[in-house]
């Protein structure tokens, strides 16, 4: 007898009833041919020679963002960092310049000052009262990346209190309409942890998104639904930009089979569009990209 199940180029079982999705940890086990350990963010994010990209989700976006900014600094190019929310001064000071652009309009008198000398610079609005810069608007983001000058914009797009994991709350994310690529990015130390204030920004659009009540364990399933429900955190990105899933902090996994399940559920979801994922430490400079099988 013919065997008519089988695994197909896209994750899924094939039967003589039509196809089926595999589960998580099983169409991982099947692409692990396709995972790739790299020492480079350029090369795991697969950059294009411009970019904008957004930064969404918890686990480590600011540590992020500066890694990626000076690692395109030192391959020679012309970098801003920025946020439409806030970051605390000291963070934008770690960059080589700070610029403040207080109107939109003052842009283009401030880009000269911006990439004189320096080929990377932090850009707000004003230093506040609190510690921290203001964030500049999705409006004047656009119009900076379209500035020919600029190779590279790179921007977070929410905020997370420093918890490993988040859902965004109605208001969020603020994502520039000429973004290309949003990085959803999520702790690992929330895998198989409990929902609670500890774990998780905003607690209650956890909830929503995931269907869990405090104290419930944050499964491979339940996780999976913060980047893949249409208010989780994709939101807002615009049709044409990729969708990276950043998995960080790679040195605090405890059960790799479970962080091999996410990753799974999250590219066989063909219909969402993500594009890669990356299982990494930002901080030993370390990442596997695993990728969808080719169709």
């Amino acid at each position: 007898m013919v065997n008519r199940r089988h695994a197909t180029s896209n994750g899924q079982l094939a039967t003589g009833d039509g196809p089926r999705t595999m589960d998580g940890l099983k169409w991982a086990q099947q692409s692990r041919e396709l995972a790739k350990t790299v020492k480079s963010l350029i090369e795991a994010l697969a950059l294009r020679p411009r970019e904008h990209i957004a930064l969404v989700g918890g686990g480590g976006k600011t540590t992020l963002m500066f890694a990626l900014a000076d690692e395109l600094r030192r391959n020679g190019k012309r970098v801003f960092a920025s946020t439409t929310t806030k970051v605390w001064h000291r963070e934008a000071l770690e960059y080589e310049k700070v610029l403040l652009v207080e109107h939109d309009g003052d842009w283009k008198n401030k880009k000269a000052e911006g990439l004189s000398i320096e080929r990377s610079a932090f850009v707000g609005k004003s230093i506040l009262d609190t510690g921290k810069v203001e964030g500049i608007s999705a409006t004047l983001a656009d119009e900076i990346f379209h500035d020919s000058t600029v190779d590279y914009l790179v921007l977070e797009a929410d905020g997370s209190a420093g918890r490993p994991l988040k859902a965004p709350a109605e208001h969020e994310p603020v994502i520039p309409c000429s973004v290309t690529m949003v990085v959803a990015m999520m702790g690992l130390e929330a895998v198989n942890a409990r929902l609670d204030e500890e774990t998780a920004f905003r607690v209650e659009q956890v909830r929503t998104v995931t269907g869990l009540n405090p104290g419930d364990l944050l499964t491979p399933r339940a996780l999976s639904r913060v980047f893949l429900h249409p208010v989780g955190l994709f939101k807002g990105t615009p049709e044409s930009a990729r969708r990276v899933v950043f998995l960080n902090k790679g040195d605090l996994i405890k059960e790799e089979e479970k962080v091999e399940e996410l990753a799974g559920i999250l590219l066989d979801e063909a219909a969402k569009k993500i594009d890669r994922v990356i299982l990494g430490s930002v901080m030993d400079g370390v990442y596997r990209i695993i990728k969808k099988m080719a169709s």
